[in-house]
């Protein structure tokens, strides 16, 4: 049973709030962020409590998304209600920010009346809402498809350009009603990396999360099928095919995926709901088919005006007491900074080209520098996307719809690798 629920900006703003119970004070908002704030590290617990209350949260979107109980409430089933209450306000407000939860106050508040009932949770489901939300979203710019000025990775053949604009996947689902009856299905292969990569140069952890999501702005679908590669294998003991095999190490799938053709053709089918949903996720650890996409070979040297790291493409932890910074980099698109309160360089790179090298050297002045200070450099933390590319080789083979969708309709797949822990030791 959920007392309350509030959202709060990352400074603490109160964005949402709703008392379902009435049996707490005014002040808990301010209580909950004044005990998340002061707790030390990235990673606040999940579950906190205050007397006889307990604060739930997850951070989405930057966003602080609280739930209050008492005693005797299931923390898991509250942590699922509000990590499904966040896929449900970027679904009908199309992106999960502190601005569009200020401009969609009243939708949000009328999603916490569908599916909220004096504390007990009534559905989550877009199916059902879309029934009862009348609500219409509020957009920062309406969404155009002819709009090419800001584009992203989504494939489409057009004559102007193969990719439709990042803004086509991120904008309300209820705008599908205003959109002449179009009809879109997104597909999104993404994947994140947890690298650590020792001083010697080894690779000593590799690990890949992955996950396919499907955003769906179709009215109606009774049907999708989504192909994998047909060498894809699950464990090592599983291998298929006459190519070069995909290989995960585990896999589960969303509950409405059927699997009685994934054994034998590799093939997922589903009735996806209006909205985004995760329709698969994966795991592998140590045994990437490819190569890793960065390499860093860094130096470290001692003079009388500090030390030198050569060939850092990341966020380098450097001595305290660092005041100032020279640097030499070797093309006109990078730039570096040191920012003292976090006690690091931080060397940013726009647009790095597959099978180039970049280079840099930094020069630290460091009052009082002795051998302790020496040992405060590094680890060196990289922070990357690669469009086009997933490190597993997960591809999809085939995206098919039925019945036949009356008028247009589009498809779209993107893959995606995100950096999720890249670290490299010195």
């Amino acid at each position: 049973m959920i007392s309350q629920v509030f959202i709060l900006s990352s400074k603490g703003d109160h964005l949402i709030y709703k008392d379902f119970r009435g049996g707490a004070g005014n002040d808990i908002v301010s209580i909950f962020y004044e005990k998340v704030t002061a707790l030390t590290g990235d990673q606040p617990p999940v579950v906190m409590n205050h007397k006889d209350i307990y604060f739930v949260h997850i951070r989405q979107g930057g966003l602080y998304w609280v739930a209050t109980t008492t005693a005797g409430s299931s923390p898991f089933t509250i942590t699922e209600f509000l990590n499904r209450l966040a896929a449900l306000v970027k679904d009908y407000c199309g992106s999960l920010s502190e601005k569009s939860v200020q401009m969609n106050f009243a939708l949000i508040y009328e999603l916490l009346d569908e599916i909220v009932d004096y504390g007990y949770i009534q559905t989550t489901s877009s199916d059902v809402l879309k029934n009862f939300i009348q609500t219409e979203a509020v957009t920062s710019r309406p969404f155009s498809l002819f709009d090419l000025s800001n584009v992203g990775l989504f494939g489409a053949e057009t004559q102007q350009s193969k990719v439709a604009p990042s803004s086509a996947a991120t904008r309300p689902i209820q705008s599908s009603r205003e959109q002449g009856g179009k009809s879109e299905i997104f597909v999104d292969v993404i994947e994140r990396m947890t690298v650590v990569i020792g001083s010697n140069g080894l690779l000593m952890k590799a690990d890949v999360e992955g996950e396919i999501r499907v955003k769906c702005y179709m009215p109606s679908c009774s049907e999708m099928r989504i192909g994998l590669n047909e060498e894809f294998s699950i464990g090592k003991s599983q291998l298929r095919g006459y190519g070069a095999a995909v290989r995960v190490d585990e896999c589960s799938f969303h509950q409405a995926v059927r699997l009685d053709e994934f054994d034998s053709h590799r093939i997922l089918r589903l009735c996806p709901s209006q909205g985004e949903q995760t329709v698969m996720q994966y795991q592998l650890s140590d045994d990437l088919p490819s190569a890793l996409p960065f390499r860093l070979f860094p130096t470290i040297e001692r003079d009388n005006g500090g030390s030198a790291a050569i060939n850092v493409c990341a966020t380098i932890p450097v001595p305290k007491g660092s005041v100032s910074l020279s640097q030499e980099l070797s093309s006109p698109d990078q730039s570096a900074e040191l920012k003292p309160q976090s006690r690091a360089v931080v060397w940013k790179i726009a647009r790095f080209a597959g099978g180039t090298q970049l280079s840099a050297l930094f020069k630290l002045e460091v009052p009082s520098l002795s051998s302790a200070s020496m040992l405060e450099v590094g680890p060196v933390g990289l922070s990357f996307e690669l469009p086009k590319i997933t490190a597993t080789g997960l591809q999809i083979r085939f995206l098919r719809l039925s019945p036949i969708q009356p008028g247009p309709s589009q498809r779209w797949v993107r893959y995606v690798t995100h950096s999720d822990s890249y670290t490299i030791r010195i």
